[in-house]
């Protein structure tokens, strides 16, 4: 072990420690102790070890919430082996991809998805097991069997640099982009939400946002590490996260529309002060943030993030920066630079840039994709904002070669979506954008020209784009016309197209 060594499962013995009767974590299964966490973490990395998993290595994830998501970040921290985190709503393909770019040796799931596990084992010539993280029945194939004699000492030297998480962001030349992240950029991420919130032995956080989102790991492990309770729900159900804010005295959410507002209802209807909630960040309309803050005592953080910032670096009480993402945090620099990356003057619109200790390791097997990322030492977000007198962001959109969509907490690269969309036999040319949704915060629109003769209508198009990739990414709305506005070049000019059919 080196002399400044220091990684997330530090963290873990850490608390076991010092505070080892303390709840850490509470499920569908019960309470684990900090004590009993990372026992369980330990157990879990000797069964890794028996299965030949090391530093480096690679695991796949793939489930909601559950009580070893905590356990396995531990493990893979104290093995130095990498967990790439896979989102459970991308569609078949999109899971096949992600797989067969990191090669793991092993696949973590749940129940719902076993039938599809040998296929997906056939994307990775080195993986030939996997195990379902739901099931209790300690079968073979239960996540439950891998739990077996504890390491008492990590096996080999772990470097806090060394990576221990893959998130693929949305598709990034045509196909989704591994962001690296190392130990340290996890354990600094934590420690400034922490200094920024204010978390304590005493905070409670509600999982609601699914622990293989960054935002979702950011807060959970930032409670982890402040010595807090993380309590888990597999999926989002709004009476049922009134229930445990009750009995659990949640202090902290994190929220993607529609959650705040389904939630906001069922307070209503069940007539609940949610007097132990303190804090709740996400991205949310000003409607749903006054509700919030008049019906309940928590107070809406406003704040900006990505994967590759190893999640949120700017925050602020809404009040103090209405319409704004925020400051950056105490381990962030952030700039606004043109497209010659010149600084821009205080209010001028430019591209938000990022250098500091949270900014991710590069892109899994991307080498030029990182260098163009990384140039003249900075993170090119490809996020567009300005910068006030205080310091506040100012979210402005996205640069046009990098345009997203955020739809309900998702990001959705149009490209991706016009891509499968002109898959379809029927479909000439087509332009998806984002447009103000009243549910989740930002829809997608696909504005299309049909072929000749087709008889191709709004709802068999949109079946077929969610057949092709994630559900999420389908547009939820289709307008079909006889022509789109292109530049000189001849290709489809989506500013124009946005301008003229972008007022949903």
């Amino acid at each position: 072990m080196s002399l400044r060594s220091f990684t997330l499962f530090d963290l873990y013995r850490r608390n076991a420690s010092c505070i080892p009767e303390r709840t850490a974590v509470v499920s569908e299964q019960g309470a684990l102790s900090y004590s009993e966490l990372e026992g369980k973490a330990r157990s879990l990395a000797g069964g890794l070890t028996a299965r030949g998993v090391g530093k480096g290595d690679r695991v796949a994830v793939l489930a909601r919430n559950n009580d070893h998501f905590l356990p396995l970040f531990g493990a893979a921290s104290a093995l130095g082996a990498i967990l790439v985190l896979i989102n459970r709503r991308l569609s078949l393909d999109e899971i096949e991809h992600i797989i067969g770019d990191t090669d793991p040796k092993l696949l973590l799931l749940e129940s719902e998805l076993r039938d599809q596990a040998d296929r997906l084992m056939r994307c990775s010539p080195d993986m030939d097991k996997h195990y379902l993280m739901d099931d209790l029945s300690k079968s073979e194939s239960s996540m439950l069997a891998l739990e077996q004699e504890p390491i008492h000492e990590e096996p080999v030297f772990i470097s806090g640099d060394d990576p221990l998480m893959i998130i693929h962001t949305a598709a990034m030349q045509g196909k989704p982009r591994g962001a690296v992240l190392s130990q340290h950029n996890l354990i600094l991420a934590n420690l400034q939400i922490i200094t920024a919130l204010g978390l304590d032995r005493e905070s409670c956080y509600l999982n609601i946002l699914p622990l293989f989102h960054i935002m979702g790991i950011n807060l959970a492990l930032a409670v982890m590490q402040a010595g807090g309770k993380n309590v888990l729900m597999p999926a989002f159900d709004a009476h049922q996260a009134i229930q445990l804010i009750r009995q659990e005295e949640v202090s902290l959410l994190g929220t993607f529309p529609p959650i705040l507002s389904n939630l906001l209802e069922a307070r209503q209807e069940a007539q609940e002060e949610l007097a132990s909630l303190k804090q709740v960040l996400g991205l949310e309309s000003q409607e749903t943030i006054e509700k919030l803050q008049s019906t309940t005592p928590s107070r809406f953080w406003c704040m900006y993030g990505q994967t590759e910032t190893s999640g949120l670096i700017t925050f602020a009480p809404y009040q103090e920066g209405p319409g704004s993402a925020g400051q950056p945090g105490h381990l962030t620099e952030l700039r606004i630079k043109d497209d010659q990356d010149r600084d821009v003057p205080i209010g001028q619109k430019g591209e938000i840039v990022v250098r500091g200790p949270l900014v991710f390791q590069g892109y899994w097997n991307a080498e030029d994709l990182t260098a163009v990322t990384f140039r003249e030492q900075w993170h090119h977000t490809g996020d567009l904002g300005t910068l006030d007198e205080s310091g506040f962001l100012f979210f402005s959109g996205r640069k046009a070669e990098k345009e997203l969509i955020k739809s309900g907490g998702e990001n959705v690269f149009p490209v991706e979506v016009e891509k499968a969309i002109l898959e379809h036999p029927e479909v000439a040319a087509v332009s998806v954008f984002g447009v103000p949704d009243p549910t989740f915060g930002e829809g997608i629109k696909a504005v299309c020209v049909l072929g000749r003769d087709s008889s191709l209508s709004k709802e068999e198009l949109i079946r077929y784009v969610a057949s092709k990739i994630a559900s999420y990414k389908k547009p939820r709305y289709v307008e079909f016309v006889a022509s789109l506005p292109l530049k000189e070049d001849g290709s489809v000019d989506r500013e124009a197209v946005k301008a003229q059919y972008g007022g949903q």
